[in-house]
């Protein structure tokens, strides 16, 4: 049996450990740490000017106008390197416009898109002929002519159920009896699409092309992006749904992207996944051919915009030098600093 004095000096042993324990915040009963508050809109507003003026990526394509909003609408908007373009500078914005008619097809379809409407919106449909669309046309016409030039509505055999980047899928698409937008010209297909986008959301169309037809400015663009992020446009819930891959170097079902052969992306409906296993945010985004660039992040919280045009480059042999590239480059920097609230320098 312990003496009395070992039991004794046992307890006090005993007593100090525990003593040193809840000095140590060792309890079992202390409260976790607060976790760290998240960064205010001055402090993401501060980080994306900085990297919007002082990044090489952004110093190489401005002057341009830039924005972020969320669901509420925007927040932050700046011209970096000058006072033009801004929110309000309507411009030709190029395949920017495949975004919207995806965005349409969408409302048409209340959300239940068809296996046929997402081969076309996923460029998988073999419609694959297309050049461009001339003044007075209708969509029908426009994918149907045959000309010394123009050689529109070509379908391959060969092309179909791979990926190739073309305006054929959608001016193809548009014209089938469900859809109904055939017989429409510039105006009629613009107050089509008005008119299931909503929000208020002005647009018109320069020629009645699908996927690259439309002129609008960042502000009215933003509309439709606030929307989608809000919930409040079907195709919402749908971003980055029923993605292919693209990149013809690391896919054997992709023919042609227009993104530098070193990154690949996948296409949803629509629109890019910017997914790329190196590089990628898997934000999406719809970049159009003159620099223009609008997105959304992978976390459907934020949106942006970076607007300008550029026709300088646009068909450079370098991918790299395309108005659109660059755009993307600058625009993922800041929506880097926007999400991180720390400049990108």
């Amino acid at each position: 049996m312990a003496s009395t004095r070992t039991v004794f000096s046992r307890f006090i042993s005993l007593t100090s450990l525990l003593g040193l324990a809840a000095g140590c915040g060792g309890g079992a009963g202390d409260p976790a740490p607060a976790p760290p508050a998240p960064p205010t809109t001055f402090q993401r507003e501060a980080a994306a000017r900085s990297t919007a003026a002082s990044h090489p990526a952004c110093v190489a394509v401005q002057p341009f106008y830039w924005s972020v909003g969320d669901a509420s609408g925007p927040l932050a908007d700046a011209t970096a390197g000058g006072t033009s373009p801004d929110a309000q500078t309507v411009m030709q914005v190029a395949s920017s416009s495949k975004w919207l008619y995806g965005a349409y097809v969408a409302e048409l379809r209340q959300g239940q898109l068809t296996d046929e409407d997402i081969r076309f919106l996923n460029f998988r449909s073999g419609h694959t002929g297309f050049d461009l669309c001339l003044q007075g046309q209708t969509v029908a016409e426009c994918q149907s002519h045959q000309g010394t030039v123009i050689h529109n509505g070509a379908y391959t055999p060969a092309h179909d159920g791979k990926f190739l980047y073309s305006g054929g899928h959608m001016q193809k698409h548009a014209t089938l009896p469900s859809v109904g937008l055939g017989p429409d010209d510039n105006t009629a297909l613009a107050q089509h699409l008005m008119s299931r986008l909503g929000g208020g959301m002005a647009l018109s169309y320069t020629q009645p092309q699908l996927a690259g037809g439309v002129q609008t400015s960042a502000s009215e663009y933003g509309k439709f992006l606030q929307r989608t992020v809000a919930g409040q446009l079907r195709i919402g819930s749908l971003l980055g749904t029923h993605a292919v891959c693209t990149n013809p170097l690391t896919c054997a079902d992709a023919l042609a992207t227009p993104i530098p052969p070193q990154e690949s992306w996948h296409y949803s409906l629509g629109h890019w996944v910017e997914d790329d296993p190196a590089v990628g945010d898997s934000a999406f985004s719809s970049p159009g051919a003159f620099g223009f660039y609008p997105w959304i992040d992978a976390g459907k919280q934020w949106w942006g915009v970076l607007a300008r045009h550029a026709t300088a480059g646009v068909d450079h042999a370098d991918p790299s030098k395309r108005p659109y590239v660059q755009s993307l480059s600058c625009g993922r920097e800041i929506r880097a600093a926007w999400v991180s609230a720390k400049a990108r320098l």
